[in-house]
């Protein structure tokens, strides 16, 4: 019963139909899929990425060994409660028992880690936005008369909507 609803769907003219609206579709998803706004995108994920990784290491590698000096080798690690009500010293025994835990610990840990890596990513954007020269403003190609006010170009002795004279300043 199945297979002969089927064929009656895909017969004929419904199959040049269904035929149109996926080649149809294709052509709409190409025309999405290369628009310049897709492609900056693919780049921009591709370059942040790469980026991901040196910001990464520039926080796992230097600023978190200077800050574990400050915090004297605090394990956040370790911080965290259990919730069978044993009390276990590390996190890595309460989960060989199999307890429940309430990770707080880790969830500084996460949060020191975010704030650490926005910060260096800020003064990173700060420093290339130092780096990039700003574009010269363009003079004004016009003034106003002095007379009617209407816009006349820089170099005019004579305003041609009031025919006033315009002296060179």
């Amino acid at each position: 019963m199945l297979k002969e609803k089927l064929e009656d769907k895909l017969s004929g003219e419904n199959l040049e139909k269904y035929k149109k609206e996926g080649v149809g579709m294709l052509k709409e998803f190409k025309k999405f899929a290369l628009k310049g706004n897709m492609i900056d995108l693919a780049v921009g994920i591709i370059i942040g990425g790469a980026f991901n990784s040196i910001v990464n290491s520039l926080v796992n590698d230097i600023i978190m060994p200077i800050f574990s000096l400050v915090t004297k080798n605090i394990n956040f690690t370790d911080w965290f409660i259990a919730l069978n009500g044993k009390s276990y010293d590390t996190l890595e025994q309460a989960k060989a028992d199999a307890a429940a835990t309430i990770n707080y610990g880790l969830f500084l840990s996460g949060v020191f880690n975010f704030l650490i890596m926005s910060f260096v990513v800020f003064l990173i954007v700060r420093w290339i936005n130092k780096l990039r020269k700003p574009e010269p403003v363009a003079a004004p190609a016009t003034k106003k008369c002095p007379y009617c006010q209407s816009d006349i170009h820089q170099q005019a002795l004579k305003c041609p909507h009031c025919t006033a004279d315009i002296a060179q300043e």
